[in-house]
């Protein structure tokens, strides 16, 4: 299909929401970003009580409102404790991969904004002092965080403002290649939202009308299951944008746009899944279909809810998730390509 994708300003979004810190429960600064970005595109961009965003296109009927959703909140930590020897242990924000954590480096965010740099760590981090530095489990009881200050006591810590409760963003390591890999931590789920900016920006330079009102609802508590709870009452289809797993026997790959027929939440819509597979097959999209039984979406949170919506699920194939992520860019035009012929062709 013959369709410009701006892929300057796709990658280019992708990278400012990527490097951008937003661990579920730390949202409002990237909401912030996101409206900017949204009202220099023509639209208007309300945030909810809860700290969501909702995104309004106005198309040329209204009898159906259709819901996008995709989320901004990102895999965390915060401060646990303090040690005795002046090192933070941690509790986690949703669900990283923690052996991915030992080695990383990390940001300490005081409740009054000072920033302390710091490194994920083993307790066992010596080769040349720990027999088990090799082999002793990656997890939270056996980690720290070494801050970069000098600190020897749990009173140092104190000294520099560092307390329970206080936000740890993790490096999220972003580059994107020459080739068009784009290799970050939380692309699950910055990929999708960029991919909906990307719309946005196609509809505003083409001057696209939908042909039903949508409304693109940006959720911030995804990661902990309760994302889009809440979503607006006068949406009657929702198709959630995340991300699309890939490997043991799944089809998809970083190129494509995924296709969830079910994941651990139970089936998908038939109608609008069977929709979405003509719409790929009919425009040459590289798409896969496949099921996920160890993900949820925020179109599950919506219907365990009690939302009476139809609910879907598609977005870019992402590498290695919840750990050292990757796609490509082909996955994300594919994804922008198949949200344009769902809202615009009926």
């Amino acid at each position: 299909m013959d369709l410009k994708i701006n892929k300057d300003f796709v990658l280019k979004t992708a990278k400012g929401l990527l490097e951008h810190n937003s661990p579920t429960g730390f949202c409002f600064d990237i909401m912030e970003l996101i409206k900017t970005w949204t009202n220099s595109l023509g639209y208007d961009f309300a945030i909810t009580n809860k700290g969501c965003g909702i995104i309004t296109i106005n198309g040329q009927h209204s009898h159906n409102i259709i819901g996008l959703c995709a989320h901004v909140d990102t895999l965390g930590a915060m401060v646990r404790s303090v040690t005795s020897k002046g090192t933070l242990k941690f509790t986690l924000i949703g669900g990283p991969i923690v052996p991915t954590l030992d080695g990383e480096y990390c940001k300490i965010r005081t409740r009054d904004d000072r920033m302390y740099t710091g490194t994920f760590l083993s307790t066992s981090a010596a080769a040349h002092v720990f027999e088990d530095s090799s082999t002793k489990k990656r997890d939270p009881e056996n980690m720290e965080i070494r801050i970069d200050e000098v600190v020897y006591s749990k009173e140092d810590v104190k000294k520099l403002g560092i307390c329970p409760g206080d936000f740890i963003f993790i490096d999220p390591k972003t580059t994107i290649t020459e080739t068009g890999f784009v290799k970050s931590r939380f692309i699950d789920d910055k990929g999708s939202v960029a991919c909906l900016m990307g719309l946005l920006e196609l509809f505003n330079r083409e001057n696209i009308v939908p042909e039903f009102t949508t409304k693109i609802f940006i959720s911030t508590y995804e990661e902990v299951g309760h994302g889009a709870a809440y979503i607006p009452e006068d949406i009657t289809e929702m198709l959630a944008v995340d991300m699309g797993c890939i490997g043991d026997d799944l089809s998809c790959t970083e190129e494509d746009v995924s296709i969830c027929a079910k994941d651990s939440g139970g089936p998908y819509d038939y109608n609008m899944v069977t929709r979405l597979v003509n719409l790929a097959k009919g425009n040459d999209l590289k798409y896969a279909v496949d099921i996920y039984p160890k993900y949820g979406s925020d179109v599950g949170a919506a219907l365990k809810a009690g939302n009476n919506i139809r609910g879907a699920l598609i977005g870019p194939g992402v590498s290695a998730s919840h750990g050292m992520e990757r796609t490509h860019y082909s996955a994300m035009e594919n994804t922008i390509k198949l949200l344009y012929l769902y809202l615009t062709t009926r």
